[in-house]
């Protein structure tokens, strides 16, 4: 179509060479292999602390390290987070554009402003009360029929 990741190809190759860098960290650190690396590292730390005294500069070498290590990762970790849910928003806005009566007002919902996503949490609320209630929450909507049972397969409490 006419979006910016299908005229890409892929996806990745307007990418800046900071979400690439992430895209790869974030794969590497993901992995089982890089925890046990990282316990290997804090046993050898620890096994040659007597080497050392136990001193305070000792000490400083896993300090330092896991400071800059947790820094770093911050950025990265919170890059991965924004493009996971990006997608995922783009996800459920495509979806909810897809489905025959879906409301399409809820499309771009996360852009509101506080008070207006209140007021839309405030009316869901409402509709799941008067659904646990048994009385219809569609009823009486012009554009969406009522919601039928389709029997308890449907019912998560069974």
């Amino acid at each position: 179509m006419g979006s910016a990741t299908a005229r890409s190809g892929n996806g990745h190759n307007g990418s800046s060479w900071f979400s690439r860098f992430a895209r790869r960290i974030s794969a590497i650190t993901g992995h089982g292999a890089s925890f046990g690396v990282a316990v290997l590292l804090v046993v050898v730390w620890l096994a040659v602390g007597p080497l050392f005294g136990f001193t305070d500069s000792w000490q400083l070498v896993i300090n330092t390290a896991t400071t800059i290590v947790t820094f770093l990762m911050v950025f990265l970790i919170q890059n991965t987070q924004n493009r996971d849910t990006g997608a995922i928003q783009i996800k459920l806005d495509e979806l909810i554009r897809a489905v025959r009566g879906a409301r399409n007002e809820l499309i771009d919902l996360e852009e509101l402003d506080p008070s207006s996503l209140e007021a839309i949490r405030t009316d869901y609320e409402r509709l799941a009360e008067q659904a646990r209630a048994g009385t219809s929450p569609d009823a009486g909507s012009p554009d969406r029929p009522a919601r039928q049972s389709q029997g308890p397969a449907n019912n998560w409490r069974d």
